[in-house]
């Protein structure tokens, strides 16, 4: 009878460690978005300075202004991983033909708060990057976890549900905008 219980002791205390690990990786998870959502909104609160210092030098590019302005918008009413990456591939491709004004526009490039911006929004950019593949990284081991017999008859029985990674799309929307007017 000790047998039984030392060993029905030892069960229970694998199974609250899995799912404690489970429950761990999924608030690292949603603190991972959260970090990415972060990152997201200063971009977009950097946008309309933008649009506007390049209105000032060339404001008659109004379908590329239209343009970023929706994709903006777009992404920010974006819904999980997958939609906001959507949403965020058609944004970077908006800010390309946006800072691409400033080939044909010279006198765009000569103002300070356009350069400023351009830093500003580089330094996102790479912020962005690094917070999605900590995000990703967190996903995979979350997945992973939710997958691996035992844990996956706990993950069940407990609403574990796999994260959806947060990738760009296509080819062409896995860079950001080039911001280097060198």
């Amino acid at each position: 009878m000790l047998w039984f219980l030392i060993i029905l002791g030892a069960i229970a205390f694998v199974v609250i460690g899995m799912y404690n690990s489970l429950v761990r990786l999924r608030v690292r998870a949603d603190s991972a978005w959260a970090d990415i959502d972060v990152q997201l909104k200063r971009r977009w609160d950097l946008i309309p300075n933008l649009v506007e210092t390049v209105k000032g030098s060339a404001g008659h590019e109004r379908e590329t202004l239209e343009a970023v302005v929706e994709a903006r918008n777009r992404a920010m009413s974006a819904q999980g991983p997958a939609e906001a990456a959507a949403a965020e591939g058609v944004l970077a491709g908006a800010l390309g033909k946006l800072f691409a004004l400033s080939e044909a526009y010279p006198q765009l490039r000569a103002v300070e708060g356009f350069t400023d911006l351009q830093g500003s929004l580089d330094d996102l950019e790479e912020g962005v990057q690094n917070a999605r593949r900590y995000y990703n990284a967190v996903v995979r081991d979350y997945n992973t976890k939710t997958q691996l017999f035992p844990t996956n008859v706990l993950a069940r029985l407990f609403g574990h549900t796999g994260r959806q990674f947060f990738a760009l799309g296509d080819e062409g929307q896995r860079e950001g905008p080039s911001v280097n007017f060198s």
